[in-house]
């Protein structure tokens, strides 16, 4: 199983001609609300491409919750690890440009109560990978890694949004997932000279024991474990939106890995989806199902 202790959040997108500048105001006709938050993205990508998850976390007790949570359920997804707290359900409000490009701000809420013993009904397997994010307390990750890793399970990390990582969490890593921006704020917090997302994998795999996978947007990802380096280029797609392109990438790439399928093997579906979810408006209505991330996985070069 995948598990996830998710950040939940939900999205207010606005569409604009272009993205304002500091202290810019910029018109757009309308704007549209959809269920998001990194964790729990990612959680959706995982089971629409066929894993089972369970999710621990936190919402408001406010209208927004239902509708935050109301695609995970439709997905099947365990919620049982789900608490409901004193604070409002976290939010992000989102401008998105004629490109596709995006600019968010998000408001945490109920995520800075994420606790780790929301999934304390868990109980945990060698097969079983816990996925983790930087929208919950760092001290609940570190927590719930523990237990985790104490049990033989992997543990992948999503450094995002993007800040330094503690040594006690990545000494429970088994991979790490960055993009571009993710990587180099990670090589400057761990005082390392490196500025390419490339070198600054290789090196965390290297010397912090970690693999750690790099995306790289349009031109798709590497990825580097235990010493060997593995690269994916993206497709040609046409893009409508970018959000969640890197949630759909991480829920597929953990699905596969848990599914058996390899290390390239769940990089090919990674890009698979996150190149999809770039073809379609909004967070987790843009994620892709296990036969559309096959299509296009079957169609990439390795």
């Amino acid at each position: 199983m995948i598990v996830v202790l998710a950040s939940i959040i939900l999205d207010h997108v606005a569409v604009v001609e272009r993205l304002p500048r500091a202290g810019e105001t910029v018109i757009g006709p309308s704007y549209e609300v959809f269920p998001g938050g990194k964790g729990a993205n990612q959680a959706l990508a995982a089971a629409r491409a066929g894993a089972p998850v369970r999710v621990g976390g936190a919402v408001g007790t406010d209208a927004a919750a239902d509708t935050a949570l109301s695609l995970l359920r439709e997905a099947g997804i365990d919620l049982a690890g789900v608490e409901a707290v004193d604070l409002p359900t976290g939010a992000a409000f989102i401008g998105v440009d004629a490109r596709g490009q995006n600019q968010i701000i998000v408001t945490a809420g109920a995520n800075l109560k994420a606790r780790a013993h929301s999934l304390a009904h868990h109980v945990w397997a060698k097969g079983d990978i816990l996925l983790l994010q930087s929208e919950t307390p760092e001290a609940e990750r570190i927590a719930v890694a523990r237990l985790a890793k104490d049990a033989g399970a992997r543990v992948i990390l999503n450094a995002a949004p993007a800040g330094p990582v503690s040594p006690d969490l990545i000494g429970l890593l088994d991979l790490l997932i960055v993009n571009e921006h993710e990587a180099v704020v990670l090589s400057v917090s761990l005082d390392w000279e490196e500025r390419d997302p490339d070198l600054i994998a290789a090196r965390v795999d290297r010397e912090l024991g970690v693999a750690c996978v790099a995306t790289l947007g349009e031109e798709g990802c590497i990825g580097w474990s235990g010493g060997v380096r593995r690269s994916v280029a993206a497709p040609q797609v046409r893009v409508v939106d970018t959000v969640a392109a890197g949630d759909a990438f991480v829920g597929a790439f953990a699905a596969a890995l848990h599914q058996g399928l390899g290390f390239s093997g769940a990089l090919k579906r990674g890009i698979a989806a996150g190149s999809l979810a770039c073809t379609r408006a909004g967070a987790q209505p843009s994620l892709p199902d296990a036969r559309q991330i096959e299509q296009l996985a079957a169609e990439l070069a390795h």
